[in-house]
């Protein structure tokens, strides 16, 4: 990598080695040493955290080697992006609970009589509004229908997060399940070119990307400090010492 670098354009290539050499210090290292070990084998291990109890508690599972992130990435991509779309659309109605919560908080808002929103209160005042038909007037409708809105998002908000945490726990069990099927030349994709190559690529990347700006900021600079022509800046000097000259004459000095 250095070799590669050096004499290349606006690149530091010690910069660049750098980056390698950080990613072997953190990663790559302890990489070499487990399939200098055990060979080019991808072993899960189940964590296992202690409570102030004393009582085990099962916290899923790791695998040093080959993270999860890159099993799903290589091998359930659609069903990764089904995931991320959930979860978009969770965010997305979260986001209008929060919105219409904010709108209608106040004096005059929807919930002013609520203590606390939660379906429960939020039920029970849509019950109590829908009981009182006497008093009924058009603040009441819009209250109403306010309430009515809010119980709907609630009711779709809880209904995504279960699909949510159903799609999360297919994919780890889908994820877990793909490990004891890895071929040798699988692993050693994952690990060579999915894991190091990539991430390197990545660092690469950032670095170029950093000199780039750094370059823009400079131009900008550049461009902003000689953005008027010497001519210019010399004919607006003269013209600002003739105006200073008058003004000295007006007021009796001479020289």
């Amino acid at each position: 990598m250095l070799a590669h670098y050096t004499g290349q354009a606006l690149i530091d290539a010690y910069d660049i080695y750098q980056h390698l050499m950080d990613y072997w210090a953190g990663t790559m290292q302890d990489d070499c040493y487990l399939i200098a070990a055990d060979g080019w084998k991808a072993e899960t291990t189940r964590i296992i955290e202690v409570d102030k109890k004393g009582k085990e508690r099962d916290k899923g599972w790791a695998c040093d080697l080959i993270p999860k992130p890159l099993i799903v990435a290589r091998y359930f991509a659609a069903e990764q992006a089904a995931l991320e779309a959930l979860n978009a659309e969770l965010e997305a109605v979260s986001a209008c609970l929060t919105e219409l919560e904010e709108e209608q908080g106040g004096e005059e808002g929807a919930f002013a009589e609520l203590e606390k929103v939660n379906k429960a209160s939020v039920a029970a005042r849509v019950k109590e509004l829908t009981r009182d038909k006497g008093r009924k007037t058009e603040e009441g409708d819009e209250e109403l229908t306010t309430l009515r809105e809010w119980l709907r998002l609630n009711d779709e908000e809880s209904e995504l997060k279960r699909r949510v945490k159903e799609a999360e726990a297919a994919l780890d069990a889908n994820a877990y399940a793909q490990y004891p099927k890895l071929s040798v030349g699988e692993i050693k994709t994952l690990v060579v070119d999915d894991k190091w190559l990539a991430t390197l690529e990545a660092a690469v990347t950032g670095e170029v990307e950093r000199v780039s700006q750094s370059l823009t900021g400079r131009v900008k600079e550049l461009a902003e400090r000689y953005e008027a022509p010497l001519p210019t800046l010399t004919a607006r000097v003269d013209e600002l010492e003739a105006r200073v000259n008058r003004h000295l004459e007006r007021m009796g000095f001479s020289w």
